[in-house]
């Protein structure tokens, strides 16, 4: 791989940033512990009414003319599992986020250059994206059950980055010299932080609504699974990071339509990533149609969610390593 002249490695802030990554890596398996002792032994408690619940206007006597507008009012009865130490792994995972966000900016510094460049980078990016989701509907929706969940698939991946896909701070290959990749990549890490949060949510609606699903037979529930909030609430939630999410992602794979024809001289060339992206962009177009439609909804439109993170994941990984190696860019 041939790389440009560029000004020399900062190995100060390069030592930071790798000690930044690891202190992030402990802090976030505390607070996977500690949310983890909540889901499972946490008191099962209502939650205060939040502004996510869809009602009618009109039969809440709205205007006379009788026509229903469908609003935003409170949210209906919850339940979730809490316990002090929920609020304690919270702070915890918020001082993680900000050793993620010092890790990027010292990497970029180190680098002298936007700190998004290699598999590495991007990966450690969309994770801090996906704590940062967590963290923001943590506070909005008083949806820090999730943690237990989120935090799993983060873990791996900053696992998976430090072992495999490490590379030390360097200059750019010369076809990512062009201001359309931090348009093109920060679009995506933002989506793809969204869409993975998404995905363990809709992952833990599927065991939730397995779970009504049991006591509406008469069955008991135990552990964890028991403890769950309604999957009325985490269908809500899950939908809601997609309706964010994707236009993101949709932005993401114009501005890297834009950026291959500047690079290579054509907007699309069927490589494998542009059309594992545009699979990808299908499958929750589906779900959003789905979903606005009525046709589809419940266990069956999560199923498509889950399935269009699924295809994510495989094009970031899968696809980079067997087309791409696995130091390439995303």
């Amino acid at each position: 791989m041939t790389y440009t002249l560029a000004a020399p490695v900062n190995e100060t802030m390069a030592s930071a940033s790798d000690t930044l990554v690891i202190a992030m890596i402990v802090t976030y398996a505390a607070a996977l512990f500690l949310f983890a002792i909540e889901a499972a032994y946490g008191r099962r408690t209502n939650l205060k009414a939040g502004r996510l619940m869809p009602v009618s206007a009109g039969a809440a006597g709205g205007g006379a003319d009788g026509i229903e507008v469908d609003v935003r009012t409170t949210e209906g009865e919850a339940r979730a599992s809490q316990s002090v130490l929920g609020a304690i792994a919270l702070g915890v995972t918020a001082l993680g986020f900000l050793m993620g966000l010092a890790q990027i900016i010292t990497r970029g510094v180190a680098a002298g250059r936007w700190p998004w460049g290699n598999m590495f980078e991007f990966v450690v990016a969309m994770c801090l994206v996906a704590v940062g989701v967590l963290l923001y509907a943590s506070f909005r929706y008083q949806a820090r059950f999730l943690g237990a969940f989120v935090l799993v698939p983060v873990l791996i991946l900053l696992g998976i980055g430090v072992k495999w896909l490490y590379v030390d701070p360097g200059p750019l290959i010369p076809a990512l010299h062009s201001y359309w990749v931090p348009i093109h990549v920060t679009a995506a890490i933002l989506a793809g932080g969204a869409f993975m949060v998404s995905g363990v949510t809709g992952v833990t609606y599927l065991v939730s609504h397995r779970s009504d699903v049991k006591r509406a037979r008469g069955e008991q529930v135990a552990g964890i699974a028991g403890r769950l909030p309604s999957p009325e609430l985490l269908d809500r939630i899950s939908h809601r990071l997609i309706l964010f999410a994707f236009p993101l992602w949709t932005f993401g794979i114009i501005a890297g339509s834009i950026w291959a024809d500047e690079a290579w001289g054509r907007f699309w060339g069927w490589d494998p990533k542009e059309v594992w992206s545009f699979i990808s962009w299908v499958i929750y177009a589906a779900y959003l149609h789905a979903r606005a439609t009525g046709g589809w909804r419940g266990p069956k439109a999560t199923w498509i969610n889950v399935l269009g993170f699924a295809t994510i994941l495989f094009n970031f990984f899968a696809v980079n390593y067997m087309f791409s190696g696995l130091h390439s860019y995303a």
